[in-house]
This record gives C-alpha cells, sequence and structure tokens, in this order.
C-alpha cells in the first residue's frame, strides 16, 4: 500500500483522475441499471450503451479500474497503471456511446496487464493468496475475450463475476493469517475452487449442468467465508472495524443466496430470475465488501486520510433493504417493487460516495487544524 505521507501530489493527482473516470463509469452504469426496470420517473438517456453495457460498465470500467489501480499503486511501477488506464478508457468510450470493437479490446488489454501484475506479485511473495487474486485475474481476461469474440453477456457474465469473487478471496485469505490456522481452511478452499473452475468450463458446453456445478462452488465458497473469515474476531471491536465486520459478513450471506439461484435457476438471459441472481452477488456481495474495505483501500489509492464516522451505516442499511425489496420484487412478480428497489440501491450507492466524501474532507480539515496547532506550539517555544 502506498503511504498516505509520502504520495506526491504528481501521482496522486494521476489516481485522482483515473478514479474518477472509474465513478463516472459507475454513475453511468446506475443509471443504464434504473432504465432497465419499470421505474415510472423522467430519465433521459443519451444512447442505447448505457441500457445494454450497464454491466459491463460496472463491472470493467468501474470495479476493474479500481481493482488494478489498488494493486498498481502496491507495485510503484509505471508500467502497472496501464491496467487501470485501459479499464477506465475502455468503459469510458462504453459509457461514451462508443459502438466499434476497439474498447472491448482495450479491456481485454486492462486484464492482460492485470495478469502480469499478479504474476509480478507472485514472485514477490508466491502464496495461495496471491495465488487465487492471479486465477481472478484470468477469469475477468477469459470474459472479456468471450465478449469481445461475440459471446453475449450472460454467457459471459458468470467469468467476470468469478473475477470478482476470487479478488475478494483472496483478500481475505490474506488477512486470515491474522488467526490461528484450520486444518481444514486451504483444503476446503481449494475443493472450492476447482468445483467453482470445472462449473464455468462445463458451462460453456453444457450450460444448465455448469450452472449447477457453478453454484456449488459459490456455496463451498460461501461456506468458507463464513467459516475462516476474520471478521467474526473484529466485529467486537467497536468503530471502523465492526462496521467492516458487518459488511463483510452481510455481504456472505448475499454470495450465499447467489449460489442458490445459480445452482436452481441457470442458465438465464434476461427476466427477473436474471436479476435477482446477478444482483445479489453484484450489489449484495460486492458491494458490501466495497463499502467495508473503501475506508482503508480509498485512503491508500488516493494518498489522502479519511476520517470514519457512524454514518457509513446508512448506506449500508440502505443496500440490505433497497436490495431485499428488489428481490422480493423480482421472486414474488411485482415490477413496481422491483423498480423502487433498484431506485434504492442507486441511493444507497450514492449515499456511500457523499459519506466518503464527507469522511475526506472531515480528515483533511482535522490534518489542517492540527498543523496550526503545532505551528502555534512551535512558535511558542521559539519566543
Amino acid at each position: 500500500m502506498a503511504s498516505i505521507h509520502t504520495t506526491k501530489p504528481r501521482s496522486r493527482l494521476g489516481r485522482v483522475a483515473l478514479l474518477l473516470l472509474a465513478i463516472s463509469c459507475l454513475f453511468t452504469g446506475i443509471w443504464g441499471g434504473l432504465l432497465r426496470v419499470p421505474l415510472r420517473l423522467p430519465l433521459p438517456v443519451d444512447h442505447a450503451n448505457w441500457i445494454s453495457f450497464h454491466g459491463p460498465m460496472m463491472v470493467c470500467g468501474f470495479l476493474g479500474t479500481v481493482i488494478s489501480l489498488e494493486r498498481a499503486v502496491g507495485l510503484r511501477a509505471l508500467w502497472t497503471f496501464l491496467a487501470p488506464l485501459c479499464a477506465c478508457v475502455g468503459g469510458g468510450a462504453l459509457a461514451a456511446g462508443v459502438l466499434a470493437p476497439w474498447p472491448r479490446w482495450l479491456l481485454i488489454a486492462a486484464s492482460g496487464v492485470y495478469v502480469a501484475v499478479t504474476v509480478r506479485i507472485l514472485q514477490i511473495q508466491p502464496n495461495l493468496s496471491n495465488t487465487v487474486m492471479g486465477l481472478g485475474a484470468v477469469a475477468w481476461t477469459v470474459g472479456n475475450l468471450l465478449w469481445a469474440l461475440g459471446q453475449s453477456i450472460p454467457q459471459v457474465v458468470l467469468w467476470w463475476l468469478t473475477f470478482l469473487l476470487l479478488v475478494i478471496v483472496a483478500e481475505r485469505l490474506e488477512l486470515s493469517r491474522f488467526q490461528k490456522p484450520s486444518p481444514l481452511a486451504r483444503p476446503w478452499l481449494v475443493v472450492a475452487l476447482v468445483w467453482l473452475g470445472i462449473g464455468l468450463v462445463l458451462g460453456g458446453a453444457v450450460p444448465r449442468t455448469g450452472g449447477l456445478v457453478t453454484g456449488a462452488g459459490l456455496l463451498v465458497l460461501a461456506g468458507w467465508l463464513l467459516r475462516f473469515d476474520l471478521a467474526w474476531r473484529t466485529i467486537r471491536h467497536p468503530g471502523l472495524p465492526r462496521f467492516m465486520a458487518i459488511c463483510l459478513l452481510s455481504g456472505h450471506a448475499w454470495l450465499t443466496l447467489t449460489g442458490i439461484l445459480i445452482a436452481l435457476r441457470w442458465p438465464q438471459s434476461s427476466g427477473v430470475s436474471y436479476d435477482a441472481t446477478l444482483h445479489s452477488f453484484f450489489l449484495g456481495f460486492v458491494f458490501s465488501m466495497i463499502f467495508g474495505h473503501a475506508p482503508v483501500i480509498f485512503p491508500a489509492v488516493l494518498g489522502l486520510p479519511v476520517q470514519y464516522r457512524w454514518t457509513a451505516y446508512v448506506p449500508l442499511v440502505a443496500l440490505h433493504l433497497s436490495l431485499g425489496v428488489r428481490l422480493w420484487g423480482d421472486l414474488a412478480g411485482r415490477a413496481d417493487w422491483r423498480g423502487w428497489g433498484a431506485a434504492g440501491n442507486a441511493v444507497a450507492v450514492g449515499l456511500f460516495l457523499l459519506n466518503m466524501a464527507l469522511g475526506f474532507v472531515l480528515a483533511g480539515a482535522a490534518a489542517l487544524r492540527m498543523q496550526r496547532r503545532r505551528r502555534r506550539q512551535t512558535g511558542a517555544a521559539a519566543g
């Protein structure tokens, strides 16, 4: 991780620019998602990409940029920043309405560089968590390549899902070293990863069987996270550690539901089951992880301090409640509930970004007050 106190202003400016481009993909992706549900709101749209490529803008343009940017900051090598640059430019081109093939190939370049980044990290620190992270990078590349070669988003989305899942599993596995190791942890994880890989490969030839095996693999991974996650210890500590733990454990519950839905109802290409399955993962699981890790990751990436406040619970509660409304609308055939649940999802993400911005402002103000106090004390001592 980059030090908050040693980050050069020029380097920080470049990171902020990449992050802002990623957030623009997030905004357009959310906007496109709202246009896909039955909401009676006057939502303007510039072009169909916001609707058609809602998923790729969120997964590749936003999450791919943020994840690869974090790793690039950690390695501090200029070439590693090609991954987030290609990801945010490719995602931004989709958001801008480009229909040509080149944005998809930029996303392949982004994931390809990210694979090289994970290889470099493995060379520096060969261990299981970095291996899992590398497998996630490969899954992202496979998904991007299949999409560029003409497969539809429903045909490749499980590869993108695996990318994000393995990145998160790698993070939690890395932190698990701070607790007493269990003899069951490693074999359990390896079996789950093999099971998941078999499901993904089978899905290309036998979609129903592949969905059943993939869903079972997700359930085994969810069980591993629920059993061995460090969050069960950190939830006992007040403040930020407890907030992060609640985010993580609630996210694992959404992952469990995702595994059940995929095992029972995959393959899907549209409709309410498709909506429920994907959003239980991408919103319930992934955004719970984002909400929980953001107070640590964003300061490290930007080189700026952030202040944690209890208000962080507001977007988290809004996310879970609105997602519950959305999935109830999906599974009960209530289109109005689905639409308002989706609107609540967008509000929750907006509240999260506002709370993070407020945390940066408050931390910056506190740092300025401390500097002024030190100057006054220095002046008084000199006098």
